[in-house]
């Protein structure tokens, strides 16, 4: 064969390879925005130590799980999520610094404080424990969402596992500090137990998000599981778990659960009782490995809509048509336009959802949508989706959404967020004070020294037929790698309007997968910090101390709490129980903004209950647009003119104002 029929063969791989290679550095080549060393420089983090509880480090630490048989192979891939973490007011002072931590190197709960708290609210760090709930080995904790769940205006703790039904850690009304002696442990789901084990259904738990979610003025709960009820973490555990069996539309999955609230009692004997409001959620819409849940009042009515992020396949917006004491949801998809592709019509992709958030990134007064898929280069390089909102109004979204139209469309390429890693949880927050949000993405899956890559691009192109059984599945074990060294995703708006990752610049690019963020003014300053939450790694606190920030407005929205000891002042009773689901519209001549009261979502970082808008260099008077529902459920709007900085308001069917406390 002479030389020139060599080359006529060997011509159209060479094309192939140099297209992909031009693609690949297209792709790379829009990652790198302009202007992000510029962005970065405004921003500012100082790493600080979290307080554990005396002797914990001392403890064996672990870096893999115990697993059914059947995933023993893929073991690594099984103990890829569980570590959790949440920042609120844990002491009831007007202070978001308490901290929750799902830790998955002991399967514990830890209870502590931020290390900016002041000496007032330090406590001794503690680990929760459920007893005398029953639990077992084949159990462990996924996440940590605070909230006051039986409105007597004292922080609980609701608590998501692999292996069972979440518990509520609810408060104490005797309590004066907190301790393990402070909390009662209850099920959310009711169980019994006549010989001490646990007999309940084996749910394996990735997201939980709270709300008022019928406008009765009480939190409930979705919860968004992932494998199907199973003995997922049993060594010695029945042949009864799976795998998805699709990577781009799977429905045979744990699925979700709405937990509609009934009834509470406070005291030092507390309670709370929830029933599942079966149907709440389309069939067909509640069935996948559901690894995200977040919402948002889109629509002006007091009533979150609902994103639901799923692994290997659709995500889900829900439209609200919910009535106080029986919540129901109905689907929203978006439209596609012959330049649309597939994935990028909402509801319709195919990509890995990990992570959901909602904020108003274009500061134009509604909500948008950010999402976490796996958008690896080289690997499974999909695109985050950035859906922004493109209703012209409130009544508009109504409209469009009541006839099952999704008005969003994603724009992760255009703004400069579509690629960052494997990414998990995603939170949205104004560092910096100056009206615009920076995105934060958890990122990595798997940490070893062995590259894994080919075998996962091999499972992804055969044959769905095959999935389910996870024999088919190749090996993922200790020692192997997936996407191990990626880091936290920080993105800073640039000069031009678009994002830059910044991480590198700001060091906080930590070669250690991680899974959830939280952000909180830990300080009561009007500085939002952010703690990140590490799989098989300590965990992280980061400290604002850009050089300089702009004027805020910061709001602490409570109902009236009820039942012994709800007095403000009290041991850790607050000022009242918050109040979820209330909206907040701020405009300034520089615009308007919208946030919300955020009772807990995302995947498994809860922010505070903190809303918080950055005004930059306006320091006049701003108008204040407040929606809420009352304890009863009725719905109450009001205008206010308010000066920068903090301000608390007791919510009836008034807002007054009251002192901090």
């Amino acid at each position: 064969m002479d030389r020139r029929e060599r080359f006529r063969r060997m011509t159209p791989g060479v094309v192939t390879v140099l297209v992909a290679a031009s693609l690949f550095f297209t792709v790379r080549t829009s990652v790198a925005v302009a202007g992000g060393d510029e962005a970065a420089a405004k921003y500012k983090f100082q790493e600080m130590a979290i307080a554990l509880p005396p002797g914990y480090e001392s403890q064996p630490m672990n870096t893999v799980r115990k697993v059914n048989p059947a995933y023993q192979k893929i073991r690594s891939w099984i103990s890829s999520v569980g570590a959790g973490i949440a920042v609120n007011d844990l002491m009831g002072h007007g202070k978001a610094d308490g901290m929750c931590i799902v830790d998955t190197r002991t399967d514990q709960v830890v209870v502590t404080y931020t290390p900016t708290a002041p000496e007032a609210d330090r406590f001794t760090p503690f680990v929760l424990d459920a007893a005398p709930l029953p639990t077992d080995a084949a159990m462990a904790p996924t996440g940590c969402a605070p909230g006051d769940f039986n409105g007597d205006g004292r922080m609980d703790l609701l608590v998501s596992y692999w292996g069972r039904t979440p518990v509520v850690f609810l408060a104490k009304a005797s309590a004066n500090d907190l301790s393990p002696a402070s909390y009662v442990p209850r099920e959310v789901v009711a169980s019994r137990s006549d010989d001490g084990a646990y007999h309940g259904p084996r749910w394996n738990t990735d997201a939980v998000y709270v709300g008022d979610l019928d406008g009765s003025g009480h939190p409930s709960i979705v919860v968004g599981n992932y494998f199907p009820d199973s003995d997922v973490l049993d060594p010695h555990g029945l042949k009864n778990v799976l795998m998805n069996d699709s990577l781009s539309n799977a429905k045979n999955a744990g699925g979700d659960h709405v937990m509609r609230w009934t009834g509470a009692r406070a005291g030092d004997d507390p309670s709370v009782s929830f029933v599942e409001e079966k149907g709440a959620i389309p069939y067909g819409a509640s069935t996948g490995w559901t690894l995200a849940v977040s919402g948002a009042d889109l629509t002006g009515d007091d009533l979150p809509e609902m994103y639901i992020a799923d692994d290997f396949g659709h995500d889900h917006l829900l439209y609200n048509r919910s009535t106080p004491g029986h919540i129901r949801y109905s689907e929203a998809t978006g439209k596609r336009t012959p330049t649309t592709p597939k994935s990028f019509v909402l509801g319709k992709g195919s990509f890995k959802g990990m992570g959901v958030d909602f904020a108003d990134v274009d500061r134009n007064g509604r909500f948008d949508m950010m999402v976490s898929n796996i958008t690896a280069a080289w690997g499974l390089e999909e695109s985050n989706f950035l859906w922004m909102n493109k209703a012209g109004s409130e009544e508009e979204a109504r409209r469009k959404l009541e006839s099952g139209e999704a008005p969003f469309e994603q724009e992760a390429q255009e703004h400069g967020v579509a690629w960052t890693g494997w990414g998990w949880d995603t939170k949205m927050a104004d560092f910096l004070n100056d009206g615009d949000v920076s995105i934060m993405q958890a990122t990595g899956f798997v940490k070893g020294k062995t590259d894994r890559w080919p075998w996962l691009q091999e499972l992804a192109m055969s044959n769905d037929n095959l999935l389910s059984n996870p024999a088919m599945w190749p090996h993922v074990q200790p020692g192997d790698d997936i996407a191990g060294d990626d880091v936290l995703g920080f993105y800073a708006k640039t000069e031009s309007g678009e994002y830059a990752n910044v991480s590198k610049q700001l060091g906080l690019d930590v070669k250690i997968p991680t899974r959830a963020l939280a952000t909180g003014d830990t300080t009561g300053t009007g500085v939002l910090d952010f703690a990140v939450a590490r799989q098989w790694g300590p965990p992280a606190f980061y400290a604002n101390q850009a050089p300089e920030k702009g004027n805020y407005l910061g709001l602490r929205l409570y109902r009236p709490a009820t039942g012994p000891g709800a007095d403000a002042g009290e041991g850790i009773a607050n000022t009242g129980t918050p109040a979820y689901g209330a909206t907040v519209k701020v405009t300034t001549p520089e615009g308007t903004q919208v946030s919300q009261l955020d009772g807990g979502g995302g995947h498994s970082g809860f922010r505070s209950f903190d809303v918080h808008f950055g005004l930059g260099s306006y320091d006049g008077p701003a108008t204040v647009q407040l929606s809420w529902r009352d304890a009863d459920g009725g719905r109450h709007r009001t205008t206010q003119k308010l000066t920068p900085g903090t301000h608390t308001y007791l919510l009836t069917d008034t807002a007054q104002e009251v002192a901090e406390r």
